[in-house]
C-alpha cells in the first residue's frame, strides 16, 4: 500500500472512487474541493492509498487554517457537514491518517480534526455529541404523513392556512434564500457564509442542489438548501425568520423537502447535523427522523483537553452575544471574513 498526495491528475480516479464508496459524501467530490477553494482563501491537501495494481483504495481531502481563536490546525472538512477519510480497509485508512499526522507536523498545526460518519481504527481521542438525522421517506409521502400524530399535521397545514406557498428553484432563488438565511445567522449569533459560497454550490452542483422557499406575499419567511448525493437528499442549511414564529413557516419548509425527496426517488432524507438532545434535535425527531452518532477524532501536536471551537463552548459565549446586537448590514459585511476562519 503507498499513500502519496493528490495531484490534478487524479481527479477523475478520485471521483470515481467517491461515487463508488459507501464512506464518501458529496463533500469528499474534487467539485467540493472547487467550492472550498474559491469562496475561502485556505490551503487544501489531500492524500491517496493506492495497492500495487494503482487503484484508489482511501482518500482524505484536508483544510489547512490558522485563526487567532482556534489556532494553527487542519480539519476534514470545514463548511461542510461530513468529511474524514474514507478507505476500504483499517490499514489504508491508518496510512492515510498517518500521512496527516506527518503534514501537521510539518505545518507546525496544533491539531488534526476528522469529521468521521463511523468509527476508525485508530486510538486517537474523539467527541460524538454530535448527529445526524436521517428519515426514511421511500414509503412516500402519503405513507409519512399517515405515520404523523395529529398535532405534527396541524403545524404542517397551519402555514398554508395562513397564505405560506412553497417553490423549489435554482439560481434564480438566491437572493431570497441568503436574505432569510444571513438574518437567521445573525439573529442566532452566529457568521454568516458569503453569499458567493452558495452560488458557487449551485454552479458546481446544478443537478444536485435545489433551494426551497416558504413565502407569503411574494415575501420568504423560512428557507432551506437541498444537496442529494447517491440515494440521499439532505438538508445542510435551513432558516425562518422570528417575525413569522406564529404561523412555522418552518413546518411547512422540511414537509416540502420530505416531498421533494419522495417525488425524486431518493430513499432518505438527511435532516442534517444537531447537537445531541439540542432544540433542533428535537425539533428532528418529531418528524420520525432517527439519529446517527459521528465521530470527530482528533490528533494533538501537545497532551491536552480536546478543542472545542463550537458556538456551545462558553469560551465563545460572550461573542455570540454581541454578535447578535451588531446590525444585519454589519453583520453581513463582517461574517464572511470572520466565517473563513472558523472550522
Amino acid at each position: 500500500m503507498r499513500v502519496r498526495p493528490y495531484e490534478f491528475r487524479d481527479q477523475g480516479a478520485w471521483d470515481e472512487y467517491v461515487a463508488r464508496s459507501p464512506q464518501a459524501t458529496l463533500y469528499h467530490t474534487t467539485r467540493w474541493r472547487k467550492v472550498l477553494e474559491t469562496t475561502f482563501p485556505n490551503r487544501h491537501y489531500a492524500w491517496l492509498a493506492e495497492d500495487e495494481a494503482g487503484r484508489i483504495r482511501g482518500i482524505l481531502p484536508l483544510v489547512h487554517q490558522r485563526s487567532f481563536l482556534f489556532g494553527n490546525f487542519l480539519v476534514s472538512l470545514p463548511q461542510s457537514s461530513y468529511g474524514g477519510v474514507c478507505a476500504d480497509e483499517a490499514g489504508s485508512e491508518l496510512a492515510l491518517i498517518e500521512g496527516a499526522i506527518e503534514k501537521a507536523r510539518a505545518l507546525g498545526a496544533g491539531y488534526i480534526q476528522l469529521r468521521q460518519q463511523s468509527p476508525v481504527g485508530s486510538e486517537l481521542p474523539f467527541r460524538d455529541r454530535k448527529v445526524s438525522m436521517h428519515l426514511d421517506v421511500s414509503a412516500g409521502e402519503g405513507a409519512l404523513w399517515e405515520g404523523f400524530d395529529a398535532k405534527l399535521r396541524s403545524q404542517i397545514r397551519r402555514p398554508t392556512k395562513d397564505g405560506f406557498v412553497a417553490r423549489l428553484g435554482g439560481r434564480e432563488e438566491l437572493d431570497e434564500f441568503y436574505t432569510v438565511f444571513a438574518t437567521n445567522m445573525r439573529d442566532l449569533g452566529t457568521p454568516v457564509f458569503p453569499r458567493a459560497f452558495f452560488q458557487h454550490v449551485l454552479e458546481e452542483f446544478p443537478d444536485a442542489a435545489r433551494l426551497c422557499i416558504i413565502a407569503r406575499g411574494g415575501v420568504a419567511a423560512a428557507v432551506a438548501f437541498l444537496l442529494a448525493h447517491g440515494d440521499t437528499l439532505e438538508i445542510p442549511w435551513a432558516s425562518s425568520l422570528r417575525a413569522h414564529k406564529q404561523s412555522a413557516p418552518n413546518m411547512l419548509l422540511y414537509w416540502r423537502a420530505i416531498q421533494f425527496a419522495s417525488e425524486m426517488g431518493y430513499r432518505r432524507l438527511d435532516f442534517g447535523r444537531s447537537t445531541h438532545d439540542s432544540g433542533t434535535y428535537r425539533f428532528k425527531l418529531q418528524w420520525g427522523a432517527v439519529p446517527t452518532r459521528q465521530y470527530w477524532y482528533y490528533w494533538l501536536a501537545r497532551p491536552g483537553s480536546l478543542p472545542d471551537p463550537g458556538p456551545e463552548n462558553p469560551r465563545y459565549s460572550l461573542a455570540v452575544r454581541l454578535w447578535r446586537r451588531l446590525p444585519l448590514r454589519v453583520a453581513n459585511a463582517l461574517g464572511p471574513f470572520v466565517v473563513r476562519y472558523v472550522p
